[in-house]
């Protein structure tokens, strides 16, 4: 979830192009005799032309805008871009293909499979093997044999519903099944399916390979750990983003110092859940090396240095340039305590200690810096409050009544009458348009936190806002329409992690 990954059109730019000036036919001096008017063609071909000019300029000025991330500009209609989900189908890989809106229109799942009931009766489904969708009758075998194996796959682990008062099991099967057409067979785990959001982000694969592990799916979720162990630097950092083979993507994105924080903390989640003990020595170059990287970044207040987080912002863009948003802060500390107690698991007792005290530094520094303020985004008096709030909070550490008390000030802050919330306070976006993984987030840690009810309200107005199929998008309209990509792989991860804690409590470090 970001700025960047909103919903906008980028229009090519010549290199060196700047936007030109609309051209603008020049007003008849009050002297000029009549005979020099233009004819009636003439004028209409001039007027063709200063359209034309008008609308050339005005793309090159948006894509002016959009190069320097100065606008957010709505996704013009395209084939399947509001796609309401994804159809696949049973065996490997796994593949998934959005569905358009008319075919998907009085369509729906069979139960506990990726395989779509049309409207007329015929089953669309991706034959096992294959990367195209096919329309056969109902009776074909390969839908019988599409949905077992989909089935199969669920019962291999569980099906969170949220506890007895939850019922959202559909939910979270149809965002367990969503998960995995998201994710490739070499561990690469996509944000979506379109092409803006066709990537691996190292933040949301973290939450990925959480989810599939908190749902009894370790194989999937060790996959996705050993890509991000293969893509990682030697430095231990990530780039922003993947392409679905596993090399970086270079489009001038600085690394995202928070992904660093957020893979400790999957990669720990995975070990203490139940994953396989003998997995932890090779992941553990990949811990030591992000670990180190941390530590060794911190600066005498004990903070990280500035950088973007998952608004994937320009740091300098914040209200405190200088210092770190608490989007960072709170992955950093949560990776920091995570690798100290892998640290350990592993026998390494001297780096337990050193990410351990450096951790305590972070810590220190949260409570000087940021807890005055009532741990806004950035550090300063009358700091905007966003979601990241809630990485300072169950489940990714111990709770804290004053932390709690600022998670309920942001969420009144940011707060939109269709029910969600926005990212942020004063969002720079779309300003009546909710997100679905800051809603999501807020519900998780309400859920881990013990706050039932508030936690049930969250999930089930995301239950509530899926569409037509079922699938949770990334963002929700003013009127209550689903809006972005379906479905968007971090609202599934955090959905399913919030009804996981309903029914169980989840680990700290």
């Amino acid at each position: 979830m970001a700025e960047e990954r909103d919903t906008s059109v980028a229009v090519p730019v010549p290199p060196g192009a700047s936007p030109a000036a609309p051209v603008l036919p020049a007003p008849r001096s009050p002297g000029e005799p009549p005979s020099r008017r233009r004819s009636p063609q003439r004028r209409a071909r001039r007027r063709s032309g200063v359209r034309k000019v008008r609308r050339t300029a005005a793309m090159l000025i948006v894509a002016a805008l959009i190069a320097t991330g100065g606008a957010t500009v709505p996704e013009p209609p395209s084939p399947g871009w509001a796609s309401p989900g994804l159809v696949g189908g049973g065996g490997w890989p796994f593949a998934g293909v959005p569905m358009s809106p008319e075919q998907a229109e009085g369509a729906s799942y069979l139960p506990d499979s990726s395989v779509v009931k049309l409207a007329d009766g015929r089953v669309r489904l991706v034959p096992s093997g294959g990367d195209t969708p096919i329309t056969v009758d109902a009776s074909d075998p390969r839908v019988a044999r599409a949905v077992r194996s989909d089935a199969a796959w669920l019962a291999q682990g569980r099906v969170p519903a949220g506890g007895a008062a939850g019922g959202h099991r559909e939910m979270a099967a149809r965002a367990l099944l969503d998960l995995r057409l998201l994710t490739r067979p070499n561990g690469a785990s996509l944000a979506s399916w379109y092409s803006k959001w066709r990537y691996s982000w190292p933040r949301d694969s973290a939450f990925a390979a959480a989810a599939f592990t908190v749902t009894g799916h370790p194989s999937e979720a060790r996959r996705i750990l050993r890509f991000l162990a293969r893509a990682q630097h030697d430095d231990g950092m990530w780039a922003a983003r993947y392409n679905a083979d596993g090399t970086a993507v270079a489009d001038g994105r600085a690394p995202q110092l928070d992904s660093l924080g957020w893979v400790l903390w999957a990669a720990w989640f995975y070990r203490v859940q139940g994953g396989d003990p003998n997995e932890l020595p090779a992941l553990w170059p990949m811990v030591q090396r992000a670990a180190d990287h941390l530590a060794r970044s911190l600066d005498a207040e004990g903070l990280p240095p500035a950088s973007s987080d998952y608004w994937e912002r320009d740091h300098r863009r914040e209200q405190d340039p200088r210092r770190p948003t608490l989007g960072v802060v709170g992955p950093v500390l949560a990776g920091l305590r995570a690798a100290a107690d892998l640290a350990g698991m592993h026998g390494e007792a001297a780096k337990a200690y050193e990410w351990r005290s450096a951790a305590q530094r972070v810590s220190d520094a949260l409570a000087r810096q940021f807890a005055p303020y009532g741990y806004p985004r950035s550090p300063v008096s009358g700091g905007l409050m966003d979601t990241s709030v809630t990485f300072i909070a169950p489940p990714f550490a111990h709770p804290d009544p004053n932390v709690t008390a600022a998670i309920g000030n942001a969420e009144r802050r940011q707060a939109l009458p269709n029910g969600g919330v926005l990212p942020g306070e004063r969002w720079s976006g779309t300003p009546n348009v909710a997100w679905t993984p800051e809603t999501a987030l807020f519900g998780l840690t309400a859920a881990a936190s013990g706050r039932t009810q508030d936690a049930l309200e969250r999930l089930g107005w995301l239950s509530a806002h899926r569409t037509s199929l079922g699938v949770l998008p990334e963002k929700v309209g003013a009127t209550g329409k689903p809006a972005g990509p379906a479905p968007l792989g971090w609202t599934a991860s955090l959905v399913l992690l919030g009804l996981s804690a309903l029914e169980r409590p989840l680990p700290v470090p």
